[in-house]
């Protein structure tokens, strides 16, 4: 069986905060004080992103006026 290569679902903490279009130290702050922040998941030391989680969090944050 072949595994075709595909594009990791998961961004680095520099894309995700590029496509939230935030610093990356602005992720990693929240990270750091438990501030409600987008879900993320850590691999070995990398901390990672699912672009589905970066998705419904900006969705939650949405304000209807």
């Amino acid at each position: 069986m072949e595994l075709a290569m595909t594009e990791s679902p998961f961004l680095t903490e520099a894309a995700a905060a590029d496509y939230l279009g935030l610093a990356p130290a602005t992720l990693a702050r929240w990270r750091s004080v438990g501030a409600q922040g987008p879900a993320y998941r850590k691999f070995g030391g990398a901390v990672r992103y699912a672009k589905a989680d970066l998705d419904a969090y900006v969705s939650a944050a949405e304000v209807r006026r």
